[in-house]
């Protein structure tokens, strides 16, 4: 059995400046836990592949194509592929966001 602790994953690397952490990385699909601290964001940007989202901590705003929605705790956001997406955390307390790719992409994000 593999096991990961989000806490002992090192930090990767993004355009977006935020704390994301790669849990899982396979040819299949990819898992990142990303924190969004108050007043952070994403930048607008499509990904190759469908994405979910889980919110595990907290709420911020998603926008998915013309759609914006506050997402609370302990719910699932489904982004399919090539479309605009962002999330924002304007609140007080960090927004913490399991993000799960599938199938793993081959290609780079698109930073818009």
């Amino acid at each position: 059995m593999k096991t990961q602790a989000v806490e002992k994953t090192p930090l990767a690397p993004n355009p977006h400046g935020v704390e994301v952490r790669k849990l899982y990385d396979t040819e299949h699909a990819q898992t990142m836990h990303l924190t969004l601290k108050p007043g952070e964001s994403l930048k607008r940007h499509i990904t190759p592949v469908d994405v979910f989202f889980y919110v595990l901590e907290g709420s911020g705003i998603v926008e998915i194509g013309d759609e914006r929605r506050e997402i609370t705790a302990h719910t699932l956001v489904d982004s399919t592929a090539r479309i605009p997406h962002r999330w924002i955390n304007g609140n007080k307390h960090d927004l913490k966001i399991l993000v799960v790719k599938v199938p793993r992409p081959t290609e780079s994000t698109k930073l818009l």
